[in-house]
């Protein structure tokens, strides 16, 4: 048998299994995607901030931008499809939110407790930042994960209504309610 037969069998016996020379495609793909790059250090942070909202860790919010970012490029879809990303994270978060409850559970059947799931603790280098960080993370979640988008993000509110899946109009709603809020927690007594 000639060695295209070989590899012809190859992928099709292994079914995920890739030719050598295949492999060297895809390499050479991920490696001249400077459009890929660019994008990461441009939405990084801020996808990291907004993964951040969900996690214990700097870690755990670093991993689920990373396989965020590894999914949507696996599918081909568009780097401009910012909401779309934003959505992945939010999805991929989400995920890893159930996996840690699982594992909690089964761990408090084994330890008979199970630590509670951690808010972010964030080090404010003055009192005004601290106050702004304590009413920001006492506002209601579906109002914080809306002002994180729109204020650090910079997604519109369209971008915003895809990302998470509800109305433009809740969208905004939502972001004047917490602004709202906000401003009515940091009044001075």
């Amino acid at each position: 048998m000639s060695e295209k037969t070989f590899d012809c069998i190859d992928k099709f016996i292994g079914s995920r299994r890739l030719g050598s020379k295949d492999r060297e495609k895809v390499m050479d793909n991920i490696a001249c995607h400077e459009n890929w790059k660019s994008c990461f250090s441009e939405i990084g942070p801020g996808l990291l901030l907004f993964a951040r909202q969900w996690t214990r860790s700097a870690a755990d919010a670093e991993d689920i931008v990373q396989e965020a970012f590894v999914k949507f490029w696996r599918r081909n879809h568009e780097i401009n499809n910012r909401a779309l990303l934003y959505a992945t994270v939010r999805s991929i978060a989400l995920d890893f939110i159930r996996r840690d409850k699982r594992r909690a559970r089964r761990e408090a059947t084994v330890f008979s407790e199970a630590d509670p799931t951690i808010e972010p603790q964030f080090e404010w280098e003055d009192e005004t930042k601290s106050a702004l960080a304590a009413a920001v993370s006492c506002l209601p979640h579906d109002q914080r994960e809306v002002l994180v988008l729109k204020i650090w993000n910079e997604l519109t509110f369209n971008e915003i209504a895809d990302a998470l899946g509800i109305s433009q109009n809740t969208a905004a709603s939502r972001y004047r309610y917490a602004v709202a809020n906000l401003k009515k927690s940091l009044q001075p007594q």
